[in-house]
């Protein structure tokens, strides 16, 4: 952006970082989304195991938070989540309406199949970002983030 708060002319306006950004990532959303659907998972729900596997417990806001998904769409996922029988959901010994999730151990197993999923979808972005650093494109990537927020 020059000064004065004009913008530039884009002669090209899909010859943009912003949508080069939404391109990669419809790109592994939908290659994550067709990984995932084979083992009965989708993106937010890997997202969800992966985020309990570290914090046992965690609230239904901090998962959503985490899943970029709204918390009402939160509880739809874990309701699918827990008939699957991934999680367990138990009152908090503390707080009688808050729920304590964990994983179980049919849903350690499943995040570990979709482990392998997310990993070759990551091992690809890797060998695409050469010649550079990868830590380097993702350090980019979440200055971009940051810049818009």
């Amino acid at each position: 952006m020059s000064s004065g708060g004009t913008h530039p002319k884009m002669s090209d306006p899909y010859a943009t970082i912003g949508y080069a950004l939404k391109l990669a990532q419809q790109a592994l959303r939908t290659r994550l989304d067709s990984g995932l659907r084979e083992i009965g998972l989708t993106t937010p729900q890997y997202a969800v195991l992966t985020y309990l596997r570290e914090e046992a417990g965690a609230s239904n806001a901090a998962l959503a938070r985490r899943a970029f998904v709204t918390p009402q769409t939160m509880q739809a996922i874990l309701v699918a989540l827990e008939r699957a029988g991934f999680i367990s959901r138990t009152p908090h010994p503390e707080h009688g309406r808050v729920q304590r999730t964990e994983l179980t151990t049919k849903g350690r197993d499943v995040l570990e199949s979709a482990s392998g999923i997310v990993a070759s979808a990551e091992a690809r972005l890797r060998a695409a970002s050469a010649p550079l650093d990868p830590q380097t494109v993702a350090a980019v990537l979440a200055r971009f983030a940051e810049a818009l927020r």
